[in-house]
């Protein structure tokens, strides 16, 4: 099987933690090729999506982790599986590159996730469509709506429909202090829509990253722990991983999700929950195989490589 994996610059992995470079660990150790490319490496020629993909061996090395043959121009429909793992900003490159992966598709490539399925799904948006698990929640560019949720539920985080890793997340308390500051900066003076929540104050126990993979569920999960005061518990923003059994609502949440997300075409999903509620549903590149993996002995990534040759069967 040969795999081509469209992610960030190899250069910038950090392999102890790196979910694509254990997905690329287990491919490698099934007997499978690797080929990496970046969306810049991506084009439409002569009516065929083609990529300047660069085949990977692994070393074993930590550090030093892999050797790269020559790029070479190939369609994507070349390869038996395309894994989309670039990370956000999900902006319009990002799109751009959806439209050109979706073009493949239509020549025979198996994109996964599916480019469709990762547009139709704001990882912050796309908690509307389960509404049951979720938090009150205002999406809006409107400063009044927000004065007014505001008002109505006095501790608030606010956020970026589009950003990652903790980035651009405000909270409010019951003051009011800086709101219209902060409203504002996110909303860029009501030209952006924003999400606002209720605070949900669980979160000192951790911002739990729930895998759902071939439409079943990981049965662990990575609580992701705020330190040094911080509300945002992503590891990005310097939390804590500790991984846990799942809950029972946790499992309520994750059941309920996982077939209907794989039927739509997304074969890796990140759930985030905090507390009770359903926060976001991440479908652009999630991580923590790792991190649940080293703790708890249950291979993350085997369980994808399953589900990837289940899916092309």
């Amino acid at each position: 099987m040969k795999i081509a994996f469209l992610t960030d610059p190899l250069s910038q992995f950090k392999t102890y933690k790196d979910s694509t470079f254990a997905m690329m660990r287990e491919a490698a150790k099934r007997g499978y090729t690797i080929y990496a490319f970046g969306p810049e490496q991506l084009a439409l020629e002569s009516g065929q999506v083609v990529a300047n993909v660069m085949r990977i061996t692994l070393t074993g090395d930590a550090d030093d982790w892999y050797r790269a043959d020559a790029p070479v121009a190939l369609p994507l429909h070349a390869f038996d599986a395309v894994l989309q793992r670039k990370d956000p900003p999900f902006d319009m490159e990002y799109i751009y590159a959806t439209y050109l992966l979706e073009l493949a598709e239509s020549k025979g490539a198996r994109v996964f996730n599916k480019p469709a399925a990762i547009r139709n799904h704001n990882e912050k948006l796309s908690i509307a469509q389960f509404s049951q698990f979720t938090a009150p929640t205002l999406v809006t560019r409107d400063e009044q709506r927000i004065r007014a949720f505001h008002r109505e539920h006095q501790d608030v985080i606010l956020k970026p429909l589009d950003g990652m890793g903790g980035a651009g997340i405000f909270r409010i308390g019951a003051d009011g202090m800086n709101l219209g500051s902060v409203i504002e900066t996110l909303t860029l003076q009501g030209t952006r829509t924003i999400m606002v929540q209720r605070y949900i104050p669980e979160i000192v126990h951790g911002d739990k990253r729930i895998l759902l993979i071939g439409g079943k569920v990981v049965p662990f999960a990575l609580a992701r722990i705020p330190q040094n005061g911080e509300v945002r518990g992503n590891l990005a923003a310097g939390g804590i991983g500790v991984a846990q059994d799942l809950s029972a609502r946790d499992l309520e949440i994750a059941q309920t999700l996982a077939p209907e997300l794989y039927r739509r075409g997304l074969l890796l999903v990140g759930l985030d929950v905090i507390g009770s509620c359903l926060t976001e549903v991440n479908v652009t590149s999630p991580t923590c195989f790792q991190e649940i993996t080293q703790q708890k002995g249950f291979d993350v990534a085997a369980m994808f490589i399953d589900a990837l040759e289940q899916a092309l069967a």
